[in-house]
């Protein structure tokens, strides 16, 4: 019989999910021996393998958080729990994801901002470009009372957040030509993530812009479907778009953060106590990934330029601002006033 936190891939049949699921025995007393005379074991803890997906690379900056978030569940529970990974989209794109956590299917993922906004609508808040003014605001904000309120938001989905983490700022990168004024982005085709905001957004400014699940962006890209897509320096080298894309623009349009979420499932069957290892491990988690994103966007730069891109450092976020300004008034009257002040006035 099924229990929660078996591991169980979507569209298997029951002989498959059975060889897929595995548990494993701990001998809680040291020493166990094999020769007569030697006492058996007092206790035997049974180990719950649960599996967390994600979107990036092992070595991306979720994939180093992810990491770290498994070591601290598996030392703050004394082994009980160990979190099996499964980095590039392994278990589907960001939404797909979000369904299985909904239905109990997934237990963990580690996932950016793109899904959110069609989910948690109040979330789309923060995918209007030109919002956020950089990482050090964006982690004041999040780390806050505010913060803290979106979090509650969660639970009514069928999901938790533990903690937020970090994708990063993002930036524009593109086949045509350098970006370094409004006018350059001007019929230019754009992928962005799966986000109304972000769709509304880009198209203030004049990009033809559609959504595409992320695992399905490199080729995308490779075939001239797109001329362009945007992405904090994390993504971009890890996923090598200076294979497929020439420019790159430093924008910094938008702060993608991300978030460690679990099952409502899962987490109704953890005690007090695990539910706060899990969160302690998921705060360790989020930092490690915000520490790797600011890591890269430090040195990214210099990396895909010595690869062949051309690169656009700074822009005037004036203009851009100036022709959000519409679409900043629509969302403002959409999600109240009271939060976009809130938000700006954040130091």
């Amino acid at each position: 019989m099924r229990k929660r936190g078996d591991i169980f891939p979507s569209g298997t049949s029951d002989d498959a999910e059975f060889l897929f699921t595995r548990r494993r025995v701990i001998l809680a007393a040291a020493g166990f021996g094999l020769s007569a005379g030697l006492p058996a074991p007092a206790v035997m803890a049974e180990e719950r393998i649960l599996r967390i997906g994600y979107l990036f690379a092992k070595e991306s900056h979720l994939g180093a958080g992810t990491t770290a978030f498994g070591n601290e569940v598996a030392t703050r529970t004394g082994g009980r729990y160990r979190i099996e990974a499964y980095p590039n989209g392994t278990l589907g794109g960001e939404v797909e994801m979000v369904e299985e956590l909904q239905r109990g299917n997934l237990d963990i993922a580690f996932l950016t901002n793109a899904p959110f906004g069609n989910i948690i609508p109040e979330l789309g808040l923060f995918d209007l470009p030109f919002l956020i003014r950089d990482a050090a605001h964006a982690h004041k904000l999040f780390d806050g009372p505010l913060g803290r309120e979106y979090l509650a938001k969660f639970p009514s989905k069928g999901l938790v957040g533990l903690a937020w983490g970090e994708n990063g700022m993002r930036h524009i990168t593109n086949s045509k030509h350098p970006v370094t004024s409004l006018a350059d982005l001007k019929g230019l085709k754009l992928r962005v993530p799966q986000s109304d905001v972000m769709i509304a957004g880009f198209s203030a400014l004049g990009v033809d812009a559609k959504p595409l699940a992320f695992p399905a962006l490199y080729s995308a890209l490779q075939a001239g479907q797109f001329d362009g897509q945007e992405n904090p320096m994390a993504v971009i080298v890890a996923s090598h778009f200076e294979r497929v894309q020439k420019y790159l623009t430093l924008t910094g349009h938008v702060y993608s953060w991300a978030v460690i979420v679990v099952s409502r499932h899962l987490w109704e069957t953890l005690s007090e106590s695990d539910r706060q290892a899990f969160v302690e491990a998921a705060v360790i988690g989020g930092q490690v990934s915000r520490d790797r994103a600011g890591e890269a966007e430090r040195s990214g730069v210099d990396q895909v330029r010595q690869q062949g891109m051309q690169v656009t450092t700074s822009i005037d976020r004036a203009p851009f601002e100036q022709a959000m300004a519409p679409t900043m008034a629509q969302f403002a009257q959409k999600y109240g006033q009271d939060i976009f002040d809130r938000v700006r006035a954040v130091q």
